[in-house]
């Protein structure tokens, strides 16, 4: 059983050090109970305590980690069934399948579609994760070419998936080194499947005909010393699949049942006959409550609308996206080109810049701290007033870049206009538009 805050506070050293980055021992032990704070975090513990405080501090669902350096994949860690009650901490990895019986145009192809669908997003690179290399023709060498080619021509974290340790090792002697995951340890092979996760040092995912056999499962390996797990129920109807992530999710967070207390990987490449049906069951995983969503190939089309959604999914509620307030140069402008000015919001900051760069009129767009509101939000707030505009653009240094001595604010924001033309002295302030869509119009009148 979880304990209390007062509980952990009787065994931390109660030194008051801060150095935890909260300034008192309570109140460490209370960000330990609540989950947001991790054990380690604490210099003086004791061993002793360490031990008995395991429990609390550690998450009910085990963060589990796949790959290296910049691409590594955090899953698992969650402490909440719905976003709205904190936030969802670890998106979920998008893996693409290949197998050692396509031929080598086929995993070119899907290695290059892999590499290239990348999109840019509010700041965000949302791409797929993880190459998922299955052995259909039980052939280790096969197998161990397939892996190497995919290590080499990819930077990818990787899942093996084959039922044969034997064939398991082959590939692991080519990827251990990213730290792939092991799919899948059965109760037919999981102690030989086991043995390989322990000897390369590499998270397993365990797959069983149902929760009780997943549990049995999970059970018998965390008992053997094994701890980096992730599940997969056995289910392959999209109904059924999305029950047992329901339950697994339940059963880990408000039972406290540590057999289920790990991240799950759905397979909707095996519910599915084509690639739009197979991203409609996966953006379900998404949201419920997969840690991995393998697909049998993406497109721009299925893949953007998945990541997309992921996004949204995975932003903290409670926290605006933001942009950095300063300068920003769009088009190469000089000291006779636009001044504009905009909030911090990053999707107002993404859509006023990329409207700014169709007009292909060069222009300076000043954002400024309002703590990530939007313009609206930010006016009726304080944040966006007259006073504090000014006191931006005249920290921003925009005055010495620029001999015009004008300024556009959003149409938007136009009742600020007086204030900051008083705030800034001999400056001109002009109201643009009210829709971001009509900026490319205003700027060509302006440069004609």
């Amino acid at each position: 059983m979880a304990l209390t805050g007062i509980q952990i506070y009787k065994l931390l050293p109660k030194t008051n050090c801060g150095e935890c980055g909260v300034p008192t021992c309570l109140a460490f032990a209370m960000n330990l109970a609540a989950g947001k704070a991790e054990l380690a975090a604490c210099p003086y513990v004791s061993e002793e305590a360490k031990a008995e405080l395991a429990d609390a501090a550690a998450p009910p669902i085990r963060v589990v980690e796949i790959g290296i350096g910049e691409r590594k994949l955090k899953i698992g860690g969650e402490t909440v069934l719905f976003r709205h009650e904190k936030t969802f901490l670890n998106p979920p990895g998008i893996a693409v399948l290949v197998t050692d019986e396509m031929g080598d145009e086929e995993v070119a192809g899907h290695l290059d579609r892999f590499k290239a669908l990348e999109y840019e997003r509010v700041g965000l690179t949302l791409r797929a994760d993880l190459i998922a290399v299955k052995s259909l023709s039980a052939d280790g060498g096969k197998f161990e070419a397939l892996v190497s080619k995919v290590k080499n021509e990819t930077d990818a974290g990787i899942i093996l998936m084959t039922e044969d340790p034997s064939v398991m090792e082959a590939g692991l002697k080519a990827s251990a080194d990213r730290k792939p995951l092991i799919y899948p340890a059965t109760k037919e092979n999981a102690d030989r499947m086991a043995g390989l996760a322990k000897e390369y040092g590499c998270p397993l995912a365990v797959k069983g005909d149902g929760l009780d056999e997943v549990s049995e499962l999970t059970t018998k390996l965390t008992e053997g010393g094994l701890k980096d797990v992730v599940i997969d129920s056995g289910a392959r109807g999209v109904r059924k699949a999305l029950e047992d992530q329901i339950l697994i999710r339940r059963g880990a967070l408000l039972k406290k049942y540590k057999p289920l207390g790990f991240p799950t990987i759905a397979l909707p490449c095996e519910m599915a006959d084509d690639l739009v049906q197979e991203a409609l069951i996966a953006s379900i995983f998404v949201a419920k409550y997969g840690g991995i969503v393998v697909l049998s190939d993406i497109q721009g089309h299925t893949l953007f609308p998945l990541l997309l959604a992921r996004m949204n999914i995975y932003t903290d509620p409670q926290r605006p996206m933001a942009t950095s307030p300063g300068i920003y140069e769009i088009g190469g402008p000089n000291e006779d080109s636009p001044v504009l000015v905009s909030c911090n919001f990053s999707l107002t900051y993404f859509i006023v810049s990329g409207e700014i760069e169709t007009s292909r009129v060069p222009a300076w767009l000043v954002i400024v701290d309002t703590e990530g509101l939007s313009v609206l939000t930010a006016w009726a707030a304080g944040k966006f007033v007259g006073d504090a505009v000014g006191m931006s653009l005249k920290k921003s240094g925009i005055m010495d870049k620029v001999r015009h001595k004008k300024v556009v604010i959003p149409g938007y924001a136009a009742a600020i206009s007086g204030d900051l033309e008083e705030e800034l002295g001999d400056w001109e302030v002009l109201v643009g538009p009210r829709e971001s869509a009509h900026i490319p119009a205003y700027l060509k009148e302006w440069s004609a």
